[in-house]
């Protein structure tokens, strides 16, 4: 069956995370993505925890991608570079401004040889002003654009998080983007350059930014506040998040509850008293949520209100949920050394195409020949030299 990116060739400078989780979406759509890696490899193939030899989460982020490793920093290397940009529909980088310009690969110089180039570039702070230049990874962008401050609402210092929300944030930012560009390039013939900051997807991904912006809260009461919604234990021990502001959603449980009168006392009743005996609104609900036996029976109970209720589950056991079987959420792809591995497959579903997890994670270098032979042409000597001279490297 087609992909809706069959046909379509992207040169991907990109690591880690940001710039391989936007190539990896258009992989799984059909795209032939070409993964160009320094000598040393990707930072993220040094990750553990490892399967035979291959970070987990460098697969995650890169199978089903041709895996080519040759120094950039090298006359040669750069020229290879050029050569393969020529050969691409699009170009994805996430190095600090500037940093491709100075080895003659930036949008400017490869856009100029080919004017129907769609060239993506992730970075931090975006292409100018200011901050450009700032060293940016996902920790550093949730501390500045207001994700760990917003976690503090829960009334604790500041977090980590756990994930990096910022890197796949981005990450689909960017997908959109070059979407969108191929689009325009299809009706118009035109190519352009774009530039995807961390920072910017920040705000339009965080739903607090519009009231940040304006002033905050105040005096008003937010109907909805994640930092502050019930989590609750059913009677099987196991952990329950419920949607909304407590303050807010509190008559509707005391409906479900048949307990309305005690929005007659003056701690429940308005959502300002409530908000401001918080723990006894959710002291409420959770000696109601203990009288069922589990998450399913207390879901049932709220379906009338038309309420959800989440348990809390470790992500290790998704992959045995009923739905995720029935979904196909996952697919086992062999590591390349005998053993497979299970990565998701893909969020999105399309009609009448196939979209999804397609090949097998790479070796660092493991598709130089091939590819510099079928896409530019070159021979056994010229590659058999490329590896002598150390301009092309491969390393399982």
């Amino acid at each position: 069956m087609s992909r809706p990116l069959d046909g379509i060739r992207v040169l991907d400078f990109s690591r880690v995370v940001a710039g391989p989780a936007c190539t990896a979406a258009l992989c799984n759509m059909g795209a032939e993505v070409l993964k160009i890696e320094p000598p040393e490899g990707d930072l993220l193939r040094r990750a553990r925890p490892r399967r035979n030899g291959i970070a987990l989460t460098w697969s995650q982020v890169n199978c089903g991608k041709l895996c080519l490793s040759f120094d950039l920093n090298r006359p040669e290397g750069r020229a290879i570079a050029a050569e393969l940009a020529m050969e691409a529909d699009v170009v994805v980088e996430n190095f600090r401004p500037g940093v491709m310009a100075r080895m003659g690969l930036g949008p400017d110089e490869l856009r100029a040889r080919k004017p129907d180039m769609v060239y993506c570039s992730i970075s931090g702070y975006g292409q100018d002003g200011p901050a450009a230049q700032r060293r940016a990874y996902a920790p550093v962008i949730h501390a500045e654009l207001g994700l760990i401050e917003l976690g503090t609402h829960r009334g604790t210092p500041p977090v980590p998080e756990p994930v990096s929300h910022a890197d796949f944030a981005v990450a689909s930012q960017a997908t959109s983007a070059i979407l969108a560009a191929l689009f325009h390039r299809q009706r118009t013939g035109e190519g352009q350059h774009l530039d995807v900051s961390m920072a910017e997807t920040m705000l339009a991904v965080l739903d607090w930014t519009a009231i940040e912006a304006n002033g905050g809260m105040g005096d008003e009461i937010p109907t909805f506040y994640p930092a502050k919604a019930a989590l609750v234990r059913v009677g099987d021990g196991s952990y329950v998040q419920l949607p909304g502001n407590p303050a807010t959603t509190f008559p509707t449980y005391l409906k479900l509850m048949g307990r309305t009168e005690l929005l007659n006392e003056e701690r429940f009743a308005t959502p300002k008293a409530r908000s401001e005996h918080l723990d006894d609104v959710n002291a409420v609900i959770a000696e109601w949520a203990l009288t069922f036996g589990d998450r399913a029976a207390f879901e049932g109970a709220l379906a009338s209100a038309r309420l959800p209720a989440g348990e809390v589950k470790a992500l290790r056991d998704i992959p045995n949920e009923d739905w995720a079987i029935a979904r196909g959420a996952f697919a086992t792809v062999d590591d390349g050394e005998g053993s497979t591995i299970r990565l998701p497959y893909s969020p999105m579903r399309f009609s009448a195409q196939e979209v999804g997890l397609r090949g097998t994670p790479a070796h660092q270098g493991q598709h130089n020949r091939e590819v510099l032979a079928r896409v530019l042409g070159y021979d056994a000597e010229q590659l058999d030299r490329l590896e002598a001279d150390a301009v092309l490297v491969s390393r399982r």
